[in-house]
C-alpha cells in the first residue's frame, strides 16, 4: 500500500552550503545525516553504484522530506535539466505571500526566471534556482477550491 510521497532527493556539490540554504533559509529541519567513504556496501546496493563516497542529509519540510546528497565518488556530472525536459525537473513549494518569499529567498541566494512572481488569477507562481542550479517553484494558491496544503499550526517546531 502506498501511503504517500516521503521525499524528493537532489544532489549538490556542497552539502554544507545546501544546508545553509535549505535548513536556514527555507526552514527545513535536519532529521538524519550520513557520511561514508567507499565502505557502505548496503548503500551501494540500494543506490546501484559501487564504492560510493558521499554525504547526505534528510530534511523535514512541513509535509514531506527533502534528501540532499553530495557525492565524492563516483564523480557527479552536471545534467540538470530545463523545466521542459523529461525526468524530475523541479519541485514546488506552496507559499503564502509569494512576493515576500520571492524577496526573502532572492536575498538567500535563489535566482528567478522573472523579475517578479506571475499572477495567474487564482494562483501566482515563479520558477527559481537554488544556489546550485536546482529548479524550485514558488506557488501561491488564493482559491480555496484548488487542492492545497494547510499551514501547520505553530507549535514551536521548525518545519
Amino acid at each position: 500500500m502506498i501511503v504517500g510521497i516521503h521525499h524528493i532527493a537532489i544532489t549538490v556539490p556542497d552539502l554544507d552550503a545546501a544546508l545553509d540554504f535549505y535548513r536556514d533559509a527555507l526552514g527545513f529541519a535536519v532529521v538524519q545525516e550520513g557520511d561514508w567513504d567507499g565502505d557502505f556496501p548496503q548503500a551501494d546496493r540500494v543506490i546501484g553504484l559501487e564504492r560510493t563516497s558521499a554525504r547526505m542529509a534528510m530534511l523535514k519540510a512541513p509535509n514531506a522530506h527533502l534528501e540532499i546528497w553530495q557525492y565524492r565518488h563516483p564523480a557527479p556530472e552536471d545534467r540538470r535539466s530545463r523545466p521542459c525536459d523529461l525526468g524530475y525537473p523541479h519541485f514546488a513549494l506552496q507559499v503564502t505571500d509569494i512576493a515576500a518569499e520571492y524577496d526573502r529567498l532572492g536575498k538567500a541566494g535563489m535566482t528567478f526566471a522573472a523579475d517578479a512572481p506571475v499572477n495567474l488569477g487564482t494562483t501566482s507562481a515563479i520558477y527559481g534556482k537554488d544556489p546550485f542550479g536546482n529548479i524550485i517553484e514558488l506557488y501561491e494558491i488564493r482559491d480555496p477550491d484548488i487542492a492545497q496544503l494547510q499551514p501547520a499550526a505553530d507549535n514551536g517546531d521548525q518545519a
